[in-house]
């Protein structure tokens, strides 16, 4: 149940504190007076989207701040815990901010919190019906949802529609992978082709470097022999080589050292050198007896060059990549072993619908159920709103499978006696709409879980003797539950058993909207105007006490 409400700079309110009681209350005041921007900043508290036209001109911020008594509201607590805000017990308070460039904050029992969080926590708390709301009958999504609340299948319809989404999730995956088998295939045959190329080179990057050198070597052969042969001779040849000339320095310089010791240095380093140069020219001749000329290999080796070398260009590589390109190739079609089976897909499907139909199907017995029972209660409360003979009543038509179940949900009615039930679009004129809409929103208010429940001038369109029975509804739904309503009517306000008006003043030259709860004399001159306008006179003002003695 709303305590209290706590507004400050929204629109024309510029500070505002009101208390709530139990049972029927109503607002009420002069066309503008800004009654409905009361609902308007209790929806906006309840997450309704803010934007920065709500903050009072001239202000920096607007701040609405909703307290609720919460002890009949099963599963608030739980929602509460579950998202870490949960506070005092049995009350809950509620606050949004918004700035002036339009930036809003909110807050769950003093904690920070999200405008979703405050939606989701109002659906607990209040029910808004709005003064538009009977035009929304005439959509069959909404003729739907009010049969669905009002046999107790909002849940389920809820489970149907997500195991819909499964289904198509699960048939979008079957016929994907359907049209992608060709092209997978094409692409596992290209890879284990390509698999096959590269591995049949039996390559290696230590082999390849290897093979290079090798064939260098070969491709060089006769250059390398004919080249260490002539070294070879340069250091022993027969006439003027290095070693012979080497040893007859060696000797001269033996006879000079046995002169002068200075020179048995120097004498010694022409031996190591001639040592040095004997182990060259040995190890030259090595090399010319080692190196053959062997056009066999070096076929063979530049072969091998050539088949590589065109396996690299085929796959557009270079030669080192073809081991990392082999790998890759092989890891593509360990992955592609992997897809699913396209029959497992199928089976994935079916169970997928399945699961669908058996929600559908429990959905489809509630609503059959919940029209019979509706039909009753509307057409009821209908004889009640001035249209004897009227009959409501709610048809299933079978459908194909879609979101929201089996069937489709139409609303018919006969707003006389005599006439047949026809579509409710079809139908009902504009005042027939707005008392069916009234009679449906009582209905399935009896079977909302809200505790408050709030109507903006849900009675347009309806005066005379129909109003009073609207003030009579609302009065009887008031025995059960907190009812809020907007209402021109005095017929409908006489009923109440709370009365605030809101009135519209002008202070500092800008307008202003203020709300006063009203004693009975205050009621008696205010159903007065309602009933009188501008000029209250004795009689309109005994009537409204009049009426007001008749409603207690």
């Amino acid at each position: 149940m709303l305590l209290s409400l706590s507004i400050a700079d929204f629109v024309l309110v510029e500070r505002l504190e009101l208390d709530f009681r139990p049972g029927f209350s109503v607002l009420t005041g002069e066309t503008g007076a800004g009654k409905s921007i009361l609902l308007g900043a209790l929806a906006l508290v309840l997450g309704e989207r803010a934007e920065a036209g709500v903050v009072r001109e001239g202000a920096a911020r607007a701040e609405v701040t909703a307290e609720f008594a919460t002890e009949k509201t099963p599963g608030l607590d739980a929602w509460l815990a579950e998202n870490d805000l949960a506070g005092d017990a049995g009350v809950l308070l509620l606050r949004r901010v918004v700035e002036a460039n339009g930036r809003s904050r909110a807050f769950v029992n003093g904690r920070p919190a999200t405008a979703q969080q405050l939606k989701e926590a109002g659906e607990f708390l209040v029910d808004i019906h709005g003064q538009h709301a009977h035009y929304s009958l005439l959509k069959a999504a909404e003729q739907r949802r009010l049969l669905d609340e009002y046999a107790g299948g909002a849940d389920l319809a809820a489970t149907t529609a997500e195991r819909f989404r499964g289904w198509r999730e699960a048939a979008a995956r079957r016929q994907t992978a359907e049209r992608q088998a060709g092209e997978l295939a094409a692409e596992r045959e290209h890879l284990a082709w390509t698999e096959q190329e590269l591995a049949a080179l039996d390559f290696s990057l230590d082999g390849w470097f290897a093979l290079l050198e090798e064939h260098r070597r070969l491709s060089h052969a006769a250059d390398l022999i004919a080249g260490a042969r002539a070294a070879g001779e340069v250091l022993d040849g027969e006439e003027s080589g290095v070693l012979d000339r080497l040893r007859a320095l060696r000797a001269s310089l033996a006879e000079l050292a046995g002169i002068d010791a200075a020179l048995a240095e120097p004498l010694a380093l022409l031996e190591s050198a001639s040592e040095s140069l004997h182990e060259a020219q040995r190890d030259l001749a090595r090399y010319v007896d080692r190196v053959d000329l062997d056009p066999e290999a070096l076929n063979q080796a530049e072969q091998r060059l050539v088949t590589v070398q065109n396996a690299a260009r085929k796959f557009r590589l270079k030669p080192e990549e073809i081991p990392a390109h082999l790998a890759d190739t092989r890891a593509r079609l360990a992955e592609l072993g992997g897809d699913a089976d396209p029959g497992a897909l199928a089976r994935a499907e079916a169970e997928a619908e399945a699961a669908y139909r058996r929600e559908a199907e429990k959905l489809g017995q509630l609503r059959l159920q919940g029209t019979a029972r509706l039909g009753k209660a509307v057409t009821a409360a209908m004889q009640r709103l001035a249209m004897p003979g009227g009959r409501f009543e709610v048809v299933l038509h079978p459908g194909e499978p879609a979101a929201h179940g089996l069937e489709e949900v139409e609303f018919g009615v006969s707003p006389h006696a005599g006439q047949g039930v026809k579509p409710l679009a079809r139908t009902a004129s504009g005042g027939e709409l707005s008392r069916i809409g009234l009679a449906l929103q009582t209905v399935l208010s009896g079977v909302s879980g809200a505790a408050t429940l709030v109507f903006d001038e849900v009675d347009a369109g309806i005066g005379g003797g129909v109003a009073e029975i609207v003030g009579r509804l609302l009065a009887d739904l008031g025995k059960s539950r907190q009812v809020l309503c907007v209402t021109h009517l005095p017929q409908v306000a006489a009923r109440a058993a709370s009365h605030y008006r809101v009135s519209k003043e002008t202070r500092g030259g800008k307008a202003v909207s203020a709300v006063a709860p009203l004693d009975e004399a205050a009621r008696v001159d205010e159903l007065a105007r309602m009933l009188g306008g501008v000029k209250i006179t004795a009689a309109t003002r005994a009537h409204a006490a009049e009426m007001l003695g008749s409603s207690a």
